[in-house]
């Protein structure tokens, strides 16, 4: 999937110099370890056949986005400036969604909103573990459609358990066909 990965960030960077001199300014080359993430697991799974690349440039959109809020530095945005880099993620997190919302994918548009809203809770937590599983989570969520696990396992982490972070990857690796929660 790093060979994926790479080509993702480039076409993320390609549409990004396209959004204003504010973002073109801030884009970098991706660093060599950027690879995998939530947006080649979305664009796996068999919910987004013959859309992964739409589904993988979008999510990279919002991704990006959560690193600028919680990193002040992501895969290609790199702003000198931490309230730039606010700036910056809110306008890739609303790039990303309203891409999502043209395609009328509104189960995916709800998934994604949740995974902003509980990664910001886990962030804001110092939980950057429940902050990951969120993400791997949702991402399977677009990529294969949510289960009752999973929405059990974001009410775990809405209520701020500490057992959140091994539902949400039990239920994102039964999702993905590896074996019931905790197996």
């Amino acid at each position: 999937m790093s060979g994926a990965s790479g080509n993702g960030l480039r076409r993320l960077q390609r549409e990004l110099r396209e959004h204003g001199p504010l973002l073109a300014e801030a884009l970098h080359e991706p660093a060599a370890q950027e690879s995998g993430g939530p947006a080649r697991l979305a664009a796996a799974g068999p919910r987004v056949d013959g859309r992964r690349t739409e589904y993988e440039l979008l999510i990279d959109m919002i991704y990006e986005g959560y690193r600028l809020h919680y990193e002040q530095r992501g895969a290609l945005v790199r702003p000198d400036d931490p309230d730039l880099a606010l700036l910056l993620g809110d306008q890739l997190y609303a790039l990303g969604l309203s891409r999502l919302a043209q395609i009328g994918d509104l189960e995916a548009v709800g998934e994604l909103a949740d995974v902003i809203s509980l990664a910001a809770q886990a962030q804001a937590g110092g939980d950057r573990d429940l902050a990951g599983a969120v993400w791997e989570a949702g991402a399977v969520a677009v990529g294969w459609g949510a289960s009752e696990p999973h929405r059990r396992a974001k009410a775990l982490a809405r209520a701020g358990r500490r057992d959140a972070a091994g539902a949400l990857r039990a239920a994102a690796r039964q999702a993905r066909g590896g074996g019931p929660p905790g197996g």
